[in-house]
Parts: C-alpha cells; structure tokens; sequence
C-alpha cells in the first residue's frame, strides 16, 4: 500500500536470465519468483512465493498468462 494514498503499488520484476523473474513488491521487498516454463500445450508461468521464516520458495500454482502469475504472488 502507498502510505499516502492508500492505493496498492503494482509490484515490479526483475529479470534473473530468459525464464525467471524476481518479484518485488512497492516498497523493494522480495515475494517471489515467476518462471516461465515450456509445455507441450505452450508456455506457462510458475508462481513460487519467498518464505522469509524458512528462507525458502513454495510453489502457489502455474498459470498462462506471466500477469496472473505475478498478481497472485501480489494478493499474498
């Protein structure tokens, strides 16, 4: 949330190679990662969220569009 305004900051990516993006929310903060990987049916996009308790990633689902992915992560 922006403090000022109350509004939601889209969160931003940040491209770790081809296929994989880190995912930051408004303020910098890591929450995950998105992956794109290669199906028979096309390209789909793995979202794994950041555990700071554990220091770890657990997979939330794999989508088809990078968007939905990403706005997954976002809604926490």
């Amino acid at each position: 949330m922006n403090a000022r305004t109350g509004a939601a900051t889209a969160p931003s990516l940040v491209a770790l190679g081809m296929d994989r993006w880190r995912v930051l929310d408004g303020a910098g903060v890591v929450i995950g990662v998105v992956d794109a990987l290669l199906r028979p049916e096309g390209t789909c996009y793995r979202a794994r969220r950041y555990r700071w308790s554990s220091r770890s990633f657990v997979d939330v689902g794999e989508f088809w569009r990078r968007d939905d992915a990403v706005a997954v992560l976002r809604r926490g």
